[in-house]
């Protein structure tokens, strides 16, 4: 799943639930929970096994993607200022929300192996891709209730 969805989620977890002892963890559970969810997103494992790393077209998605992620994540933060104990644990679940995926990325682009590949092989198993238009329309459900249930 992109980043974006996750990070919503991650987000409105720390909006419903303050306690960060519960929400923290919650936000990083929550990530492998979508990745069950019938989803698409770029294929950086298959890339990477075909062409040693992934195609630039994967990257300038996976770019655009963690920007906006990174931008939303900010725009809820900010939203619930001048509440800094709250905005700040909306950050936190965020990146929690995301954790899994970035601690992958040196095994994509700097081909770093033993238990990054091992943790990209363990979570490609629990992934349920589907075709670009059912994929990414979860995901634009995900973002949409997620703010939902913010706001």
């Amino acid at each position: 799943m992109l980043e974006t969805p996750h990070v919503a989620l991650g987000a409105a977890i720390a909006v419903a639930i303050p306690n960060p002892y519960v929400s923290i963890p919650l936000a990083f559970a929550s990530h492998f929970v979508l990745d069950m969810v019938p989803h698409w997103n770029p294929h950086f494992y298959t890339e990477t096994q075909i062409h040693g790393k992934p195609t630039k077209l994967s990257t300038l998605i996976a770019v655009a993607d963690e920007i906006v992620a990174i931008v939303l994540t900010l725009f809820i933060a900010s939203y619930f200022l001048p509440n800094y104990e709250k905005s700040i644990l909306i950050m936190i679940c965020a990146f929690a929300a995301v954790l899994s995926d970035q601690i992958k990325f040196p095994y994509f682009f700097f081909k770093m192996n033993g238990l990054i590949k091992r943790w990209v092989l363990w979570e490609r198993k629990i992934q349920v891709e589907v075709g670009p238009f059912w994929g990414i329309l979860t995901q634009v459900v995900v973002i949409y209730a997620s703010l939902l249930w913010m706001f």
